[in-house]
């Protein structure tokens, strides 16, 4: 057997290591540290992602019985209070930054799904993380409960966030927005796509004059004008109409022409109405682009379900944004291993798989290469004897 470096050392070699030193020294993040650097602070904290750690303890526990495989990181303790002060104290946006630098890299390597349109198409949407107010007394959401909300942009075409905050709870979504969407830098010509908590007709008109499209509900008390009446074209679709708004503060914010298109969906047994300043697409593909949004909410499932963001090593502010940054790290590590490696396994089952082999010294490639019958047999004659260490 080859002695290839560990699964986890081949996941870090996929990070921009020169850019995340910029970051480092940016926030003085190694500043009074002799052992316990910023980059062992990561790598312990995507080993607990990868494996699914609850405490700081099962994190020291599970680095003292795998003794003998982890040197390679240049950790000489990790320790839980080590752990737990580093998130503490050190700031998140190193990996904020790291993130970004990632999805700067990744993004040009990752497939792009392909619709009946040439347009980029992003979906956007909050999602709530419920947390103890007692023990979270920052994360303000109602009288008696805590949360954090993550408000995300997500790339339908790359299947990965393309921009991504985290606030309180009590942030309101269409608030983040209006004070980020000019940082998400959109292609001229993108659509996005978005539900009706986003209602801002102001917002909607900066869209518009950005050259950006955008696809939403309409409110059922929305009062408007019917400027002229399309044929309506396609299954499900019941009118096609361009329309103004008629009220003042209405006129005033967004003073153009809208379609609003009257859409049943068989499948729901539902009637939606839905808004754009598209004109130049079918009825039936803008009620399509609407049900792509569902893939955001399969994303927020999906992390919620298989990454470690319910439950926190740390109750501090900074302890839990760093937390939350280096999971979504590990997500488009996840995402860009699966298309460079062009394994046919979904994310869930890759990330299962490196939670069984992240320590174990065998290529990448050849790991997803082997049936799941040969998985554990080849992982054993990998493994040499345990050696714990005290920390």
């Amino acid at each position: 057997m080859k002695n290839f470096t560990t699964v986890m050392e081949q996941c870090l070699q996929f990070l921009p290591k020169d850019k995340f030193d910029v970051f480092t020294g940016q926030h003085n993040g190694n500043r009074y540290t002799k052992h316990f650097t910023v980059w062992n602070q990561l790598s312990v904290m995507l080993y607990a992602q990868a494996t699914g750690k609850k405490s700081l303890r099962d994190i020291q526990t599970g680095l003292q019985v795998q003794g003998n495989r982890w040197y390679h990181l240049g950790l000489t303790s990790a320790a839980r209070s080590t752990i737990g002060d580093a998130n503490n104290r050190r700031s998140h946006e190193i990996f904020e930054k790291l993130f970004y630098a990632l999805l700067e890299r990744c993004r040009e390597f990752l497939p792009r799904k392909t619709f009946s349109f040439k347009n980029d198409l992003y979906s956007l949407d909050g999602s709530v993380v419920d947390l103890c107010l007692s023990l979270f007394d920052w994360a303000k959401f109602r009288k008696q409960k805590g949360a954090i909300r993550l408000h995300t942009l997500f790339c339908n075409t790359t299947q990965v966030p393309a921009f991504l905050t985290i606030t309180d709870g009590k942030r309101h979504e269409i608030t983040e927005t209006r004070d980020t969407w000019k940082d998400w830098n959109l292609p001229k010509g993108s659509i996005l796509v978005f539900d009706r908590g986003y209602i801002d007709y102001k917002w909607y008109y900066d869209l518009n004059e950005a050259g950006i499209f955008f696809v939403t509900r309409a409110k059922t008390t929305m009062q408007y004008a019917i400027e002229e009446q399309q044929k309506a074209v396609g299954e499900g679709v019941l009118k096609d109409e361009i329309i103004s708004f008629v009220l003042d503060d209405a006129e005033e914010s967004y003073s153009k022409r809208l379609r609003f298109i009257t859409y049943w969906d068989e499948e729901q047994g539902k009637q939606y109405f839905f808004l754009t300043n598209n004109f130049d697409l079918s009825a039936k593909t803008i009620a399509d682009i609407y049900k792509q949004r569902w893939e955001i909410e399969t994303f927020f499932r999906w992390i919620k379900q298989n990454l470690k963001i319910k439950t926190f090593l740390g109750t501090s502010k900074n302890a839990v944004m760093t937390q939350v940054w280096i999971a979504m790290i590990y997500y488009l590590l996840l995402s860009y291993i699966k298309t460079q490696t062009k394994t046919g396994l979904s994310l869930l089952e890759l990330s299962r798989v490196f939670a069984e082999a992240f320590f174990d010294r065998i290529s990448i490639i050849d790991l997803l290469s082997l049936s799941p019958a040969s998985v554990s047999q080849t992982l054993k004659r990998t493994r040499g004897s345990p050696q714990p260490v005290l920390f």
